[in-house]
């Protein structure tokens, strides 16, 4: 699909039930045109995310093992998210996607689109045997679910969460849905180890007493050409969607690997930025999440003026190796 073909009023059919929590009731999707009008705006804002998600795991050295070369996108919508991952880690690393959603037409759709984009990968949609046995899964792909999912879908996502792995999971950047996220991560510590966004695998310090306000979030750089591109500005204008704001969640985990040497699970000397940094004429000033738990740091300007104005321009994940006096960043080094 193309924007001179788009259905302007199925779009704002979506953003309703999106809105207003109405999409949770079922599926969607009326017609093909749904999904790839869909697939066009909203799923590519999606696509953005991931990007950025994907990026920081390559930075950090991460890479799907060999027992994930089978990817699993469950509630695949239009599919965008498996079609990112595996463009990412190069489709000749892959050796088969499975698609599955509550709706039949979007999963047809997601296999359909898969299937254009990487012609010599396997992709299929899952069976019923599949999704209720027992047999390993791969690299499980979540995006965008936990504001739709009853209690019955939720614990067969854990289900499948167990039989998996590696765990890639994208979700919206609210303050609720962050945090479920991040207890979801809590619970899964004991058998997966962590991979990003933490530094570390101990409890998710935001859920310590006095940090309640907190949530676990990051914001993806959209690709700068679309704020000068009309069709953009058209949706971004029709939805009420602010175009340079793109939160997010995310928690990437998975099982020892066997007889393979692991990109540490953490590293002491590294911090992830929560959030955004804020900037004043005379300092920054961030929320720190390390292995020592949260803290407002501030790095005076006079520290470290090339810190400063890199923390004002980066659009790299905010991954920092700090050097500090207490709550005072002296000077630090991105994760490179």
């Amino acid at each position: 699909m193309t924007w001179t073909e788009l259905d302007w009023q199925a779009l704002d059919r979506l953003r309703e039930k999106f809105l207003h929590g109405t999409a949770a009731a079922g599926p969607y999707w009326e017609t093909e045109d749904d999904l790839s009008g869909y697939d066009l705006t909203y799923g590519e804002r999606i696509g953005w995310k991931w990007d950025h998600v994907l990026r920081e795991l390559r930075l950090r050295g991460w890479r799907p093992g060999p027992g994930a070369r089978e990817v699993f996108d469950w509630g695949c919508g239009s599919g965008v998210a498996a079609r990112r991952v595996i463009s990412a880690f190069g489709p000749e690393n892959s050796d088969a996607l499975t698609v599955w959603d509550h709706s039949p037409l979007a999963t047809g759709f997601a296999e359909e689109a898969a299937q254009r984009a990487f012609p010599s990968l396997r992709v299929a949609q899952a069976t019923p045997s599949l999704l209720a046995g027992d047999s390993p899964i791969g690299l499980l792909i979540i995006s965008h679910v936990l504001n739709e999912l009853p209690p019955d879908a939720l614990a067969a996502l854990r289900g499948l969460i167990a039989r998996a792995d590696a765990v890639l999971w994208v979700e919206p950047g609210t303050h609720a849905i962050s945090r479920q996220l991040g207890k979801l991560r809590d619970e899964l510590r004991g058998a997966f180890r962590i991979v990003a966004p933490c530094t570390h695998e101990l409890g998710c310090p935001m859920f310590t007493e006095g940090n309640e306000r907190h949530w676990c979030h990051f914001f993806a750089p959209p690709p700068s050409e679309i704020f000068a591109d009309a069709n953009w500005v058209k949706f971004g204008q029709r939805a009420g969607i602010d175009l340079r704001s793109l939160p997010y969640a995310f928690v990437a985990i998975e099982k020892a690997r066997t007889g393979e040497a692991l990109v540490p699970a953490s590293d002491p000397s590294l911090s992830r930025v929560i959030g955004r940094v804020e900037h004043f004429k005379p300092y920054a000033r961030l929320l720190n999440c390390d292995a020592t738990g949260l803290a407002e740091l501030e790095l005076p300007k006079r520290a470290d003026p090339a810190l400063f104005k890199q923390l004002d321009r980066t659009k790299a994940p905010l991954v920092y190796r700090w050097r500090r006096d207490g709550d005072k960043i002296l000077g630090g080094e991105p994760l490179a």
